[in-house]
C-alpha cells in the first residue's frame, strides 16, 4: 500500500465517511483513517436520520452529491414527513433507520468508491511542515504523509463517560476515547474547550408493553430522501411508540440526583439546551407532570429500542427504577444504560468559511470537533470540508454557501462567525430565508453547484431537469384548462369553499388554500396524472408545483431581501485590517472583529456584539 495521499480523513463518523466520499470521488487519493471499521457512521443516539431543518440538510446534502440520503434510503424502516399542518412549504422529511445496516451500507458505499483507501487506527498526531498539515502519524507509529488533513473525530477526543459517580473513558459505549490530538493543537495554539452529551438506556423490546402506548406508524405513500435513488424500503414500515413520564417517574429520578454527576459538578462541560437529560427536565420544568418520550426501534433483525427523552447520566439502578415507572415500561429490562460523554471540541471561530483552520494551512475540521450536535449537521461539515480541500489543492475556487443558498451555508456561517457556547443543533428559525430553503427545492439550489465541481453525477442533472418540466406541464395545465361550475362545484363542496357560477380556469382554483392539487388534478387532470405516475416523482412534481403556485408571492419577497442582503456579503474586508486603530468603533466590537477577522460587511455584522453604528464606522473606513 501506499503511505502517500492527497486527502487524509481522520474520524470514521457521519462527518468523516461524508468528508472521505466526497474527497474520493472528486478524484483526490483519499485516506480514511478509523479506530473502527466495522463502526463507520455509526448511530450512536436515536437510529434517526432528519427532521425539523435536519431533513432539509439531508436533501441538501444528497443535491450536492453526498451519500447520507441514499445510505438513509437504503436502511430506512420508517419514513414520516413532519410539519404536515404548516403546508408543504415547512414540511420536513425525517426517516427511522435500521442502525446496523445503516453502518452496513456506507462500509459498501465508502469500499466501492476509487481513490478511497481506509486503515484501521488511532491517529495521535498531525504531521505539519511550513505550517501546513502534511499527514498523520498513529498509534503504532505508522506515518501516512498527505497533503491535507481533515478531522472528524467526533466525541472521542479525550471523551469521558460518566453514569452516575463511575466514569470511564471512551468516545461512545464500548469504544475508547483518542489522545494526543487535543493536547497537540493546544501547544499550537488552538483553543480547546469541553462539551457534554448524552444517551438513553437502550431497551429489551420483549420487555414492552406497547399496547399502553400510542402507536405512530409511517407516512403510507413510503417517501425517500434521495432525489437519484428511487431505492423503496425492502420490507414493511416499523411503528415507534409514544408514553410518558409521569409524577412517580419523576420522584425516583429525585432520588437519584445527589448522586448525578451533573448537579454535583463532576461533568464541567455544556450541555445541549434543547435536548437535556431526563433530570435537567424534571429540574428545569419542575411543574411540568409529564414528559414525551418516544420508543424507536433500532433494527428489524433486534429487538432492541432506542427511547428518545430519557438521555440519562444517572447510576443506572436509578434509571432502571425510573424506567418501570414509566406505562408500558413496568417490566421492562435494559440491554445497557445511558451516560453522558464529555469531549474536546475547537472553537469554531477558528475556521474559515471552508472549514480550514485560520492557523495551520491545509488542516480542516468538521462535525462534533467543531462543537455542533447531531448526525445531519456532522455529514453537512464533512462534506463541504472534503470539497473546500479538494478544491484547494487543485487550485480552484472554494464552494463557500449563502446563508440564502442552503442550510448548510446557515450552518457553517454561524459557526464560523458566532462561535458556541453550547452544543449546536440547526433550527428553521436560524435561517433568515426559511421560505427560499425547503426540502422539495433543494435540488433546485444544489445540484448544479454539485455537478460543476465533479461530485454530482450527470443523472442527477438529468433528473432535475426532468422535474422541472414537468413542474412545467403541470403549471401550464392549469393556466390553459378552463372548468364548468358543474365539474368543478362538487370538490369545492367537499372542501368547504364556495362554488363557482361561471367558467374559471383552473389555476384560480389551485390558488385556493383550501383545494391540494393532488385532489384536483385526481378531479380534473387524469391525463397529467398519468404522465407524472410513469415519470416516478409524482410526489416531488406536486409538491414542487402546489408551492410554486401558492408560495410565489411570498418567495419573491424573500428573494428582494435576501438580494438586499447580499450585497453586504460583496463588501470585502482587507485580511490586513488593525480593528484596534478604529477608535470609533466600540471596545466589544474591537475585540470581536479581531478575534474572528471576518471577510466581508455581511459576515462582520452577524458578529455578536457588533453594533449597526459599528458596521457603519467600518463601512466609512472602507470608502463605502
Amino acid at each position: 500500500m501506499s503511505f502517500n495521499y492527497d486527502i487524509i480523513v481522520v474520524g470514521g463518523g457521519h462527518a468523516g465517511c461524508e468528508a472521505a466520499h466526497a474527497a474520493a470521488k472528486m478524484g483526490a487519493e483519499t485516506l480514511l483513517i478509523t479506530m473502527d471499521m466495522t463502526k463507520l457512521a455509526q448511530m450512536s443516539c436515536n437510529p434517526a436520520m432528519g427532521g425539523i431543518a435536519k431533513g432539509q440538510i439531508i436533501r441538501e446534502i444528497d443535491a450536492l452529491g453526498g451519500m447520507s440520503g441514499i445510505v438513509t434510503d437504503r436502511s430506512m424502516i420508517q419514513f414520516r414527513m413532519l410539519n404536515r399542518s404548516k403546508g408543504p412549504a415547512m414540511w420536513s422529511p425525517r426517516a427511522q433507520c435500521d442502525r446496523q445496516r445503516f453502518s452496513v451500507e456506507w462500509r459498501k458505499v465508502l469500499e466501492r468508491t476509487d481513490n478511497l483507501h481506509i486503515w484501521q487506527e488511532q491517529a495521535i498526531k498531525i504531521l505539519i511542515e511550513d505550517n501546513r498539515a502534511a499527514g498523520v502519524e498513529t498509534s503504532f507509529g505508522t506515518r501516512f504523509h498527505g497533503k491535507a488533513v481533515i478531522l472528524t473525530n467526533g466525541t472521542f477526543l479525550n471523551g469521558l463517560m460518566h453514569v452516575g459517580f463511575k466514569n470511564i473513558r471512551g468516545g461512545r459505549s464500548g469504544d475508547d476515547a483518542s489522545t494526543g490530538l487535543s493536547e497537540q493543537l493546544k501547544e499550537l495554539g488552538f483553543s480547546v474547550e469541553r462539551l457534554k452529551t448524552g444517551t438513553s438506556a437502550r431497551i429489551d423490546g420483549r420487555t414492552i408493553d406497547f399496547s399502553l402506548m400510542t402507536e405512530q406508524k409511517g407516512d403510507e405513500e413510503g417517501r425517500t430522501f434521495s432525489y437519484l435513488k428511487r431505492d423503496k424500503p425492502d420490507a414493511g414500515q416499523m411503528s415507534c411508540y409514544i408514553t410518558h413520564t409521569n409524577e412517580a417517574v419523576h420522584e425516583e429520578l429525585r432520588k437519584g440526583l445527589e448522586y448525578s454527576p451533573l448537579f454535583t459538578g463532576r461533568i464541567k462541560g455544556r450541555g445541549p439546551r434543547y435536548c437535556p437529560s431526563i433530570e435537567d427536565k424534571i429540574v428545569t420544568f419542575k411543574e411540568k407532570e409529564a414528559h414525551q418520550l418516544f420508543l424507536e426501534p433500532e433494527g428489524r433483525e433486534t429487538g432492541e429500542y432506542y427511547i428518545n427523552g430519557f438521555s440519562s447520566s444517572l447510576p443506572m439502578e436509578v434509571q432502571l427504577k425510573a424506567l418501570r415507572k414509566v406505562k408500558g415500561l413496568e417490566n421492562v429490562e435494559i440491554f445497557r444504560p445511558g451516560y453522558a460523554i464529555e469531549y474536546d471540541f475547537f472553537q469554531p471561530t477558528q475556521l474559515k468559511h471552508t472549514l480550514e483552520t485560520k492557523k495551520i494551512n491545509n488542516l480542516y475540521f468538521a462535525g462534533q470537533i467543531n462543537g455542533t450536535t447531531g448526525y445531519e449537521e456532522a455529514d453537512a461539515q464533512g462534506l463541504m470540508a472534503g470539497i473546500n480541500a479538494v478544491l484547494k489543492l487543485k487550485g480552484k475556487e472554494a464552494l463557500v454557501l449563502g446563508r440564502d443558498e442552503s442550510y448548510i451555508g446557515v450552518l457553517i456561517d454561524d459557526l464560523v462567525t458566532k462561535g458556541i457556547d453550547e452544543p449546536y443543533r440547526m433550527f428553521t428559525a436560524r435561517a433568515e430565508y426559511r421560505i427560499l430553503l425547503r426540502q422539495d427545492n433543494a435540488d433546485e439550489r444544489l445540484t448544479g453547484k454539485g455537478f460543476d465541481i465533479g461530485l454530482a453525477e450527470k443523472l442527477r442533472v438529468d433528473k432535475l431537469e426532468q422535474k422541472k418540466k414537468l413542474v412545467e406541464n403541470v403549471l401550464k395545465y392549469l393556466e390553459e384548462t378552463s372548468l364548468e361550475p358543474e365539474r368543478i362545484n362538487k370538490l369545492l363542496n367537499e372542501a368547504g369553499t364556495s362554488n363557482v357560477k361561471q367558467k374559471v380556469k383552473s389555476m384560480a382554483i389551485a390558488l385556493r388554500p383550501q383545494i391540494g392539487l393532488k385532489e384536483l388534478l385526481a378531479e380534473i387532470g387524469e391525463g397529467i396524472l398519468t404522465e407524472l405516475k410513469e415519470s416516478g416523482m409524482i410526489e416531488e412534481v406536486l409538491e414542487s408545483a402546489e408551492i410554486k403556485i401558492k408560495y410565489e408571492g411570498y418567495i419573491q419577497r424573500e428573494k428582494i431581501v435576501a438580494e438586499k442582503i447580499q450585497r453586504l456579503d460583496k463588501v470585502n474586508i482587507p485580511g490586513d485590517i488593525n480593528y484596534e486603530e478604529l477608535l470609533s468603533i466600540s471596545t466589544e466590537a474591537r475585540q470581536k472583529l479581531t478575534k474572528i477577522m471576518p471577510t466581508n460587511i455581511g459576515q462582520a455584522g452577524r458578529i455578536s456584539g457588533v453594533s449597526p453604528s459599528d458596521i457603519n464606522i467600518l463601512l466609512m473606513y472602507l470608502g463605502r
